[in-house]
């Protein structure tokens, strides 16, 4: 038999399955916990909602990792911020509590 009928005759490679394993990996998007609480403003005062918001290296998580829209992500971060100028959050990690 020639070698193009060969080729014909083989199966096509298994992209397909791939792009399957890559869409399954994939996690839901998250949604925003201040959007679900219908929350009207985000005050700087609740250091223990705010905590979560911090990594163990004292800084901001982003949005991908958190799930914030953008506009609860600007208000969280002003937040943030202010509660570390008083004093209630920390701005190294060394000053955090478990």
């Amino acid at each position: 038999m020639p070698r193009h009928e060969e080729r014909l005759l083989k199966p096509p490679p298994a992209r397909a399955k791939k792009r399957d394993d890559y869409y399954r990996d994939r996690r839901r998007r998250k949604v925003c916990a201040f959007c679900a609480d219908k929350t009207v403003s985000i005050d700087y005062k609740e250091v223990n909602r705010l905590r979560r918001y911090l990594s163990e290296r004292a800084k901001i998580e982003p949005r991908r990792k958190t799930g914030t829209c953008a506009e609860h992500q600007r208000e969280l971060a002003v937040a943030l911020k202010r509660a570390r100028i008083v004093a209630l959050l920390p701005y190294a990690p060394q000053h955090l509590r478990p």
